[in-house]
């Protein structure tokens, strides 16, 4: 059976690393990251994933008081932003890498055990109908 590339099923993965009181690093935090390492304020960052401001620093606040350590620190001056410390730079090249393997192996093992040849994820066009998704920690898989 031959399956059309807008037809085939597609492995959508959802990941993220809670403790007993919940998520603390997920898609959505790790999108957040990588907008303010690629220039967006924390405020820009934040609307483009559709929650407020104050939901992304509670979020990154969160993340770093389960971890320990900081993600983001003031950049010099009064309204200069946020930047990622190493250790957000490593949380986010650490996150990205082991959602790129799980993906990986689950994609390998679909095409093992299933007669459907699923894609990932990011092998896909976006569907105009799809809005941002309601919770930013459950969103889609990294590009």
């Amino acid at each position: 059976m031959i399956i059309s590339l807008k037809d085939r099923p597609v492995v959508r993965l959802h990941l993220w690393l809670e403790t007993d009181k919940g998520v603390f690093f997920g898609l959505g935090r790790w999108k957040l990251l990588e907008r303010i390492q690629s220039g967006q304020s924390l405020k820009g960052a934040a609307e483009s994933l559709g929650m407020s401001y104050r939901a992304a620093w509670g979020k990154i606040k969160n993340t770093e008081k389960v971890l320990g350590v900081e993600l983001i620190e003031k950049k010099a001056g009064k309204r200069a932003g946020y930047r990622l410390t190493a250790d957000g730079v490593a949380m986010m090249a650490g996150f990205a890498r082991w959602f790129a393997e799980v993906e990986g192996y689950a994609l390998r093992r679909a095409e093992e055990l299933l007669p459907c040849h699923p894609i990932a994820y990011s092998k896909t066009e976006p569907r105009p109908s799809e809005g941002p998704a309601s919770d930013p920690e459950q969103e889609p898989p990294l590009p």
